[in-house]
Order: structure tokens, then sequence, then C-alpha cells
């Protein structure tokens, strides 16, 4: 939970200190711009708060691993609900505005999840959790998010290290196996979820992992 709350503050500060012209530069997801990126984060942040106050008295259905829907087919922006968030960000205008919205809504998801009890059972997209495990989830969440913000921002802050080095084991758990020694952290992510494409040689060091790329969350 506190890996939760440094990823999730490393994010909110990399937005804040953009410059407003990044705000339309491309982002790693797939047919959004930064803002678009970044009204996501604002949607996301709600989805925390809203999980965190709907308590479940089951069982738990999912952890941090298996809350995540996996699929072989990237995203391309067309989905009804992305083509949303991109008229959503529109009507902000101002980037300014954008910045207050995630650092408002952002903040308090941020104090909700440090009163959250690790044990407390809650209910989100039909299933069960604890907490504990469901702000595990949004480690990976933050830090994909983190490197789809600075994908074409050079100069932007990038994500902690040990919230890399936590969604590349995650992300190694869902794929059933490890990436080679060799790959950074942030290129385990951006390869294994399908933001970039593996060179030859790093196809060729994937071995049969190459085949089954790449893993899309959602």
């Amino acid at each position: 939970m506190d890996l939760f709350a440094r990823s999730w503050a490393a994010l909110r500060k990399a937005v804040a200190e953009l410059p407003d012209e990044d705000f339309a530069q491309p982002s790693g997801c797939a047919g959004w711009l930064v803002r678009d990126l970044v009204c996501h984060l604002v949607i996301d942040a709600q989805d925390v708060l809203i999980t965190l106050v709907t308590p479940a008295e089951t069982e738990p259905t999912r952890d941090a691993v298996t809350y995540w829907e996996v699929s072989a087919t990237p995203p391309t922006g067309d989905d009804p609900l992305d083509a949303l968030i991109v008229r959503l960000a529109a009507a902000y205008q101002e980037p300014r505005l954008l910045k207050f919205h995630l650092d408002d809504v952002g903040s308090a998801a941020g104090r909700a999840a440090r009163l959250a009890g690790p044990g407390l059972r809650v209910g989100t997209r039909g299933e069960v959790l604890t907490a504990g495990d469901y702000l595990s989830a949004y480690v990976l969440e933050w830090t994909l998010h983190h490197l789809d913000l600075v994908a074409r921002l050079p100069n932007a802050a990038r994500p902690p290290a040990e919230g890399l080095a936590r969604s590349r084991e995650m992300l190694e758990t869902i794929a059933g196996g490890a990436f080679p020694s060799s790959f950074s952290d942030e290129d385990a992510l951006l390869v294994g979820t399908g933001r970039r494409a593996p060179t030859d040689a790093e196809r060729a060091e994937l071995g049969e992992l190459a085949a089954r790329l790449p893993f899309v969350l959602g």
C-alpha cells in the first residue's frame, strides 16, 4: 500500500510539472494525447475512491494479479469509452484545469488509500478484492500510465524504480514466465504490454514468450 502511494504521488507530480505545450503531445496510449491520458487518470482516481467506499461481505474472488483481464489485442482508441475520454479532455480547454482536477480528486484518492485497512474487502467490476490487493493492482496501472505519459516527453520525470520492479514482477506472473534479465524493467513492461514491438534481438532472447506477446491489461 506504501508503493501505491509512492507510485501515485510520482505520477501526479509528473503531470503537475508538465509545461502546457506537452499536453498536446501524443501519449503512449493509442489515439490519445497527453491531455486525454491525464483525463483518464482523473477517472481512475474516481474509480479508486468509489471502490474503497464499496465494502463487500463475501470472500475475495480476485487478487492483485488476477484483477486484470488479459487480451492479446492492443487498444486502437476507437472504443466508445476511449472516444468519450477524448471529448471530455477537450472540454477542459486549459491544461491548468486538468491539473487542478487531477490534483483535487487524485489527492483524495491517495488519502482514502492511506485510510483503508489492507484486509478490507471491496467490490469493483463485479468482483471482490481486499483493499491491499486492489491498491497493489493499481501500482501496475500507475506505472504503465506513467510510462505512457512520458513516452514522447524525454524531459519528464520517470516512474519510481520500485514501482517499475514490482510492476514487472506482476506482469511476469501474468505472463507465466520471466522476461530476459537483459531487459530493463521499463523495456519488459513496454514490450510485454504491447506498448512497443520487440527488436529482432529482443525477440530472439524472449524465445517462446515472444509468440504470446502482447499481454494487454484491462
